[in-house]
């Protein structure tokens, strides 16, 4: 059927409507409101030139790009299976979901993953479980050159800024972490009002334009602002962010547009003006200026835990730093490693796809050289990314994290319905928008409690899965307690798919594994190249 063809339909439709309309009395105005302006739309798609389709096609081609517009929704509620979606699965949203509701999460009939399949992982449990009241889930952050240490929970609120969160989502989040007694990471948009009004405990991530503590001229680190603001007393922690999963090494901007009045003060930014997130930062170029500004950050704040945030990308890069570390005896107090795979707001797709080293190689690989360094013991590895149930956790505790962080799990407690629109500014829940008249679909009364009380129902099944493990600490589980099937017939434990350094292997100069020996043999403490 060709596109005059259809044309002539659609223009015998408009004389047969209009006719049915006069025999049926039906005023002949009514008939040509629905109509003309069909007809008129069929003449139009003729002669456009964008649409190949609607030239070919004209009026029902529009049905085409409408069933496009909506299969995101079909492929969500119809088509996928409870354990096929991505990023997360319609049976692990709707976990968070009743645990943020605290309503029933029990599973009738077993699982449905097939566990006879590659990949399929499990956590050995121990006939000497002991008892869920031995177990202590706090850990404290702030080694010996820390004179604040913080006691943190096993899971906080990943690094969200305001901007790419709603200021509801936000001041929700806070209040959760402030019911629930975990932190909330500022993410690199610097300390909000809306971070501050809930009383929640923070972790102030400073990222490569100094938001919040910058100077306005250059854009370069100010330690006079920092000193100001880093005195808030919710202010617990203080991370770096040297890179993040869902864009590692690339900048960022904001255009002056969208740069308000309440986000020029809070950032630190001019109006009228595009705000650059460069690359890379200003404040250090080499692992051993790198430690220094650790020391004056920790110098500025009086003492508080200082660390900083990286999705592992060159492997040497990291090992200078480690070197740097040696060299100058100064110890970050954490580190937090992010994954490749991460991301809860906008990235290029390439860089969400392709650049980074996945979480479960970048985990073993820092925990792995600082042991090999001798510095593990007195730094803390925070794991972020993708935490859902206990046995994520378990997972992440495994592969040598101490703690971990969560961000879309805690949007997903506040009500995010994973419809991705996170870039557009058109969150249909409020989560990750600004736009006023959808922000005010998230109230904050009631999703501060939901993120709160899935909090708490997740470190209660991780208390509960420890226990059953036969563990007291998270500092107890190990490579050894997690098996792999690695194909049909095979199975192998994760301490022997992820071999494990010895305390000072990579200072005495004997033989060590790739990736280590290579990157050891180009990293120097002097330079990042």
């Amino acid at each position: 059927m060709n596109r005059i063809t259809i044309l002539t339909l659609a223009s015998v439709a408009v004389v047969g409507l209009t006719l049915v309309g006069s025999v049926f009395w039906t005023p002949m105005i009514w008939s040509l409101v629905i109509t003309v302006p069909i007809l008129a739309l069929g003449f139009y798609d003729l002669h456009q030139t964008k649409h190949s389709i609607l030239r070919n096609f004209p009026i029902l081609g529009h049905f085409r790009f409408l069933l496009e517009a909506i299969r995101p929704e079909i492929q969500q509620y119809f088509v996928e299976s409870d354990i096929d979606g991505r990023p997360y699965t319609r049976e692990q949203r709707s976990l968070v979901y009743e645990r943020a509701k605290n309503a029933r999460e029990t599973m009738p009939f077993g699982t449905q993953l097939n566990v006879n399949a590659p990949g399929y992982e499990w956590v050995e449990h121990s006939i000497a479980a002991v008892s869920q009241d031995d177990v202590d889930l706090r850990v404290s952050v702030g080694n010996a050159q820390c004179k604040k240490p913080y006691s943190a929970s096993i899971l906080n609120v990943s690094a969200m800024s305001y901007g790419s969160l709603s200021s509801n989502a936000i001041l929700a989040l806070n209040e959760g972490a402030m019911m629930g007694g975990f932190a909330h990471n500022t993410g690199e948009g610097g300390l909000s009002p809306y971070h501050e009004a809930g009383g929640g405990d923070i972790f102030w991530q400073i990222g490569t334009a100094y938001f919040g503590c910058r100077n306005n001229e250059d854009g370069t680190f100010s330690p006079e602002k920092f000193a100001e603001r880093i005195s808030l007393p919710a202010v617990k922690m203080v991370e770096i962010k040297v890179s993040q999963g869902a864009k590692p090494g690339h900048g960022g901007i904001l255009p002056a547009a969208k740069v308000t009045e309440e986000i020029s003060q809070i950032r630190g930014v001019p109006m009228g003006k595009d705000v650059i997130s460069p690359p890379s930062h200003t404040a250090f170029s080499t692992p051993l200026e790198m430690m220094d500004f650790i020391v004056q950050l920790r110098e500025l704040s009086g003492g508080l835990p200082i660390g900083f945030k990286l999705c592992v990308g060159k492997p040497h890069e990291f090992i200078a730093i480690c070197k740097a570390m040696v060299e100058t005896g100064v110890r970050p107090d954490f580190i937090t490693v992010d994954g490749g795979e991460g991301g809860t707001g906008a990235a290029p797709v390439e860089f969400s796809d392709s650049v980074g080293a996945p979480l479960f190689f970048g985990l073993p690989f820092v925990h792995n050289a600082l042991v090999g360094f001798g510095l593990r013991e007195e730094i803390r590895i925070i794991a972020s990314g993708k935490v859902v149930n206990a046995f994520d956790l378990v997972k992440r505790f495994a592969l040598g994290a101490d703690l971990c962080n969560a961000a879309r799990a805690m949007m997903l407690a506040l009500g995010c319905i994973q419809a991705r629109t996170c870039n557009s500014n058109m969150c249909p829940v409020g989560v990750a928008t600004g736009d006023p008249n959808l922000v005010q679909a998230l109230v904050v009364a009631d999703k501060n409690k939901r993120v709160a009380q899935f909090h708490r129902e997740l470190v209660s099944a991780t208390v509960e899965l420890m226990a059953a493990m036969g563990v007291k600490s998270t500092n107890q589980i190990g490579p050894d307690h997690i098996n792999c099937r690695v194909n049909e017939t095979e199975v192998k434990n994760w301490a022997q798919i992820f071999p494990s350094l010895e305390t000072g292997q990579l200072l005495d100069g004997g033989k060590v594994p790739d990736p280590y020996s290579s990157a050891l043999a180009a990293a120097k403490a002097s330079s990042f190249v």
